[in-house]
């Protein structure tokens, strides 16, 4: 591991533990019990080091929305995602994105599951992820009163998009679009979650 991995990985330490107000040059030479001046030699600054910490939170998206063909099962992924890393997920979602930072293929790569799910339509699958950015935004804020069934909130809302036939419950139609907070069991097939 390079001593800059080191200085993201503390980074992503505070970010989850503290969130984004605490992540500063002095905070983190501290974690790393370093003056914070010596972290120049690693990092450029702390644009650098969110753009690294967003950087991680795309390519780990995509590996938890990778294995979904569907998007029921591609929901619940994101939302369990967001859920696990509320804070990098903040950051990268809640903050604007440092494109002139990030390497390049970085953000498509992060958003072609999605995209396959939708057939390539662009329009509608940034429909799906403003739909699903706004709901778990609101999960965790907890905006929702305690009685609210978010599970049926996903279910209704991503079943919108879902193309008739296409449940990830092993349904026929979209109204049973399997959306729930809870992983889906080991031996279940991606896409076939109830």
């Amino acid at each position: 591991m390079t001593r800059r991995e080191e200085v993201v990985d503390a980074a992503e330490r505070i970010l989850e533990a503290e969130g984004p107000t605490s992540l500063t040059m002095r905070r983190l030479g501290a974690e790393l019990q370093m003056r914070a001046p010596s972290l120049y030699k690693h990092v450029t600054g702390k644009d650098d080091i969110e753009a690294a910490l967003q950087e991680r939170a795309l390519r780990s998206q995509a590996e938890a929305l990778g294995p979904y063909a569907d998007l029921p099962g591609m929901a619940q992924a994101y939302r369990r995602w967001a859920s696990a890393h509320p804070r990098l997920y903040e950051l990268t979602a809640r903050r604007r994105l440092r494109r002139d930072r990030l390497p390049d293929g970085v953000e498509d790569a992060a958003a072609a599951p999605l995209l396959a799910a939708v057939g390539g339509d662009v329009p509608v699958a940034r429909a799906v992820w403003a739909f699903a950015h706004g709901l778990v935004d609101l999960e965790l804020a907890d905006r929702f009163p305690e009685d609210a069934d978010l599970d049926e909130v996903w279910r209704v809302g991503i079943a919108a998009f879902v193309p008739s036939g296409q449940t990830g419950d092993g349904g026929d139609t979209a109204a049973g679009a399997g959306i729930t907070d809870r992983p889906p069991p080991e031996d279940d097939p991606p896409g076939r979650h109830s």
